[in-house]
C-alpha cells in the first residue's frame, strides 16, 4: 500500500467502468419519467430564502441596537443557525452547479459563501475537485487528512491523545467555520505543492487578490459594522461572535462526518502503482454513508 501525498491518481477498475454509464442512465430516466427538475425549482429557492433569512435577519436587529445582551446571543445562535443552512442548502448546491440550470445564478448564490467568512474558489478546489473525486483517500482528501489533534484516517499517525478524541472531536468540530479565517490562506501555498503534479492549478493572483479582498470585507460585516453601530465591548462581541460560529460548526461538521467518517465506509489505500482499483463511481458508493 502506499500513500498519495499529493500525487495523480487513478480509478483503474475497467471491469467495472460500466457502472457510472448505468446508473446515470437510470437516474436520467428517472428524472425524465417523473417530470422532475434536475435542478433549481421552487422549493429549493424558497430554502435558499429562509436559510439566508435566518442568517440576515437576526443580524439586523442586533444592529437595531433595541435588544438586550442576552437577546443579542439567542440572536447569534438562530445566526449560527443560518449559517450552516447557507452553507448546506444554498452554497453548496450552488457551487456544485446544482442551484440551477443557470450558471450565472449558480455563480451569485454561491458567493454566500463570502457571507460566512469562507471561499469560494478554495471550496470550489478542495470540496468539488479533490473531495469529491479522491474521497476518504488520505492526503487527497483534506476532510479526513491531517486534522488537529484528530485521527480521522487509518493512515494518519496514532499518538496517544487520540484515545480522548471522542470527547473533545465536538469542540474542535465547532470551530470549523472560524477556521476559514486563516485556513482559505493556508491552502495557498498547499495547492500550489500540489500543482507541481498537476493535482490541481497553481493558485492564481486573481484568486489571491479575491481572497484577501473578501476577507476584509467580511470584517468590516462582521466586526466593524457591530462595534461601530452598537455599545458592546470586544469581550461581547466575542462572546456573540463565537456563539454564531461554534452554533454553525457544530451543525455543519456533524452532518459532513456522517456522511464519510462513520462505521461502514471504506478508506481506501493505493496500490502499489498508486492508483485505486475500483471504478470511481463505485468508489464513491463504497466511501459514502447514506443517511437521513
Amino acid at each position: 500500500m502506499k500513500a498519495a501525498r499529493y500525487t495523480q491518481v487513478h480509478f483503474i477498475n475497467k471491469d467495472k467502468s460500466l457502472f457510472y454509464s448505468t446508473l446515470k442512465a437510470n437516474i436520467n430516466a428517472y428524472f425524465d419519467n417523473n417530470k422532475i427538475d434536475r435542478t433549481g425549482g421552487s422549493r429549493l429557492i424558497f430554502k435558499a430564502i429562509v436559510m439566508l433569512s435566518l442568517y440576515l435577519i437576526p443580524y439586523a436587529f442586533i444592529l437595531s441596537g433595541q435588544f438586550t445582551g442576552l437577546q443579542m446571543f439567542a440572536l447569534s445562535i438562530i445566526m449560527g443557525i443560518g449559517v450552516a443552512g447557507v452553507g448546506m442548502s444554498v452554497m453548496h448546491d450552488a457551487i456544485h452547479g446544482s442551484f440551477s440550470v443557470n450558471p450565472m445564478i449558480n455563480k451569485f448564490f454561491g458567493a454566500s459563501l463570502y457571507l460566512l467568512g469562507g471561499n469560494v474558489y478554495n471550496w470550489e478546489v478542495q470540496h468539488n475537485k479533490l473531495h469529491h473525486t479522491y474521497t476518504n483517500i488520505h492526503d487527497l482528501d483534506e476532510d479526513i487528512t491531517g486534522k488537529f489533534l484528530l485521527r480521522l484516517s487509518d493512515s494518519d499517525k496514532l499518538k496517544a491523545v487520540h484515545r480522548f478524541q471522542h470527547i473533545y472531536a465536538f469542540l474542535l468540530y465547532s470551530l470549523m467555520t472560524i477556521s476559514f479565517l486563516w485556513k482559505d490562506f493556508k491552502e495557498i501555498p498547499l495547492y500550489n505543492k500540489m500543482a507541481k503534479t498537476g493535482l490541481v492549478n497553481v493558485f492564481p493572483n486573481r484568486e489571491k487578490i479575491i481572497l484577501v479582498l473578501t476577507k476584509v470585507l467580511y470584517i468590516l460585516f462582521i466586526f466593524v459594522l457591530p462595534m461601530m453601530l452598537l455599545d458592546i465591548t470586544l469581550w461581547q462581541w466575542l462572546v456573540g461572535f463565537m456563539a454564531m460560529h461554534c452554533t454553525a460548526g457544530m451543525i455543519l461538521s456533524t452532518v459532513f462526518q456522517m456522511a464519510h467518517v462513520v462505521e461502514g465506509v471504506n478508506q481506501p489505500s493505493l496500490n502499489e502503482t498508486g492508483n485505486i482499483e475500483n471504478a470511481w463511481a463505485i468508489h464513491q458508493l463504497k466511501t459514502t454513508a447514506n443517511f437521513a
